[in-house]
Formats: structure tokens, C-alpha cells, sequence
């Protein structure tokens, strides 16, 4: 049982590859996502260099990240951070996608990942609101106009402390929900086995809905990742527009 459950979890388990030297070794999910940074790359340059459906899509799902995304959070600043949220949709999106393809794996289902994700977004938020405020405002702004001063302390902390929890929070949700997917495909196909242990026929007899369960997951999938990527990057969004205009 453990056997085949490190078979059919393999979309999550990372292994090393190529051991480079030093304690340092270079893993599939590495490999997932340097396949996603090339994935996102190249769709780019053959929307920008394409005359077809592929670049009135692409223009029409960057007008939507745009528009529904990152001009109700950020405003007129949104150009300057347009080319970053972007890329980071992308770069998710396909992470997400290379779960479901055979011998493939879903760097986001690694807690690891989407906290180095989450890192970069709260060095985003920080950088950005010291860069428009300075260091000191912008932590200045992090307590309310018209807090009595003896709470003053406490208010701060609290709001220093949820940039943290704000980024831990995209850390989980990002991980659980991707994680989550490919867990219930497991059972699903795992109820083949459980059944074929103990009568054969009654394995042969579920294995039908057990493919046809786990098929409509897969297409399932494809949807959440699409929805994972669009829910991280707008709170990005969210988070970095707090930083810049903290009087709304």
C-alpha cells in the first residue's frame, strides 16, 4: 500500500535529480518550476509575435488581470507593477497546470514554494510603501489618524504582526488548495486497490467510477488552478495597494 501510494502521490512527493555538489542536489520540483518560468516565457513571445487567437487571448486575459485586478487595488500605479503580477500569474498558473500532466508535479502542492512566493510578497509590500512614503512614514502608517496614544504600542504591533499572517495566510491557501486536489484523486483511485484487495471482482466492479471520479477532478483541476493563480495574485494586489494608498 505504501508503494502505490508514493506511486500515485508522486504529483506531490519531490525527489532529487541531479545532485550538484556540496549538499545541494536539484529536485523535480525544481525542475517543475524552472519548466513553468519557460512555459511562462514562451507565451508570452508567441502572443507578442502571433497575428492570431492567440494574441486576442492573451491580450484579453492580461486586460482582465488589469482591469478587474490590479486598478481597483492599486489605482494609477498600477503600471509600474503591471509586468510583475503579470508574471506572477502566469508563473502559478502553469505551476499549478504541470500537476496533471503525466510524470509531471505541482511545485505549489510544496509548502516551501508558495512561502518563498508569500516572501516575495511581503518584500513587495514593504519595499513599495517605504519606496512612496520613506521608511519611517510608512510604518508610521501602519497606526490609524486619531488612535489614542497609550494604545498606540499595541495598534502598531498588531499591524506590523499582520503583514505576517497575511502572508502565511497566502502560504496555506495556495498549498492546501493544491494539495487538496490531487489528495482525493489518491482516494478516488486508491478505492480500486482498497476493493481488489479483498475481492477482485468487486476491484474490476469500481474501477469504472473510480477513473471517471478521478477524470472529473482532473478537469476540476484545471479550473482551481486557474482560480488559485487569479485568488494569489489579486491579494497580492490587495496587500501592495494597503502599502501605497493606506488611506483607503
Amino acid at each position: 500500500m505504501l508503494d502505490f501510494s508514493e506511486m500515485m502521490a508522486h504529483h506531490l512527493l519531490d525527489h532529487r535529480l541531479i545532485a550538484v555538489g556540496g549538499g545541494l542536489s536539484f529536485t523535480k520540483l525544481m525542475l517543475m518550476m524552472n519548466i513553468a518560468a519557460v512555459l511562462t516565457a514562451a507565451v508570452v513571445v508567441l502572443a507578442g509575435q502571433s497575428r492570431g487567437k492567440l494574441r486576442t487571448a492573451m491580450e484579453s486575459l492580461l486586460l482582465f488581470i488589469r482591469e478587474d485586478i490590479l486598478e481597483p487595488a492599486m489605482g494609477h500605479d498600477v503600471h509600474n507593477f503591471e509586468p510583475y503580477f503579470h508574471t506572477l500569474f502566469f508563473f502559478i498558473f502553469f505551476m499549478n497546470l504541470l500537476g496533471l500532466v503525466p510524470w509531471g508535479a505541482t511545485a505549489t502542492g510544496n509548502i516551501s514554494v508558495t512561502a518563498g512566493l508569500s516572501l516575495l510578497t511581503l518584500l513587495l509590500i514593504n519595499l513599495s510603501g517605504m519606496k512612496r512614503h520613506g521608511v519611517l512614514h510608512h510604518f508610521k502608517n501602519l497606526v490609524p489618524h486619531g488612535v489614542p496614544w497609550p494604545v498606540v504600542p499595541l495598534v502598531f504591533g498588531i499591524e506590523l504582526m499582520g503583514y505576517f499572517t497575511k502572508c502565511i495566510a497566502l502560504t496555506i491557501r495556495l498549498f492546501a488548495n493544491m494539495t487538496a486536489g490531487h489528495i482525493v484523486l489518491l482516494v478516488f483511485l486508491g478505492l480500486i486497490l482498497m476493493f481488489g484487495q479483498s475481492n477482485p471482482w468487486a476491484g474490476l466492479f469500481i474501477a469504472p467510477f473510480s477513473v471517471l471520479l478521478a477524470f472529473l477532478i482532473c478537469l476540476l483541476e484545471i479550473l482551481v488552478a486557474g482560480i488559485q493563480a487569479y485568488v494569489f495574485t489579486m491579494l497580492t494586489a490587495i496587500f501592495v495597494g494597503g502599502a501605497l494608498h493606506p488611506e483607503h
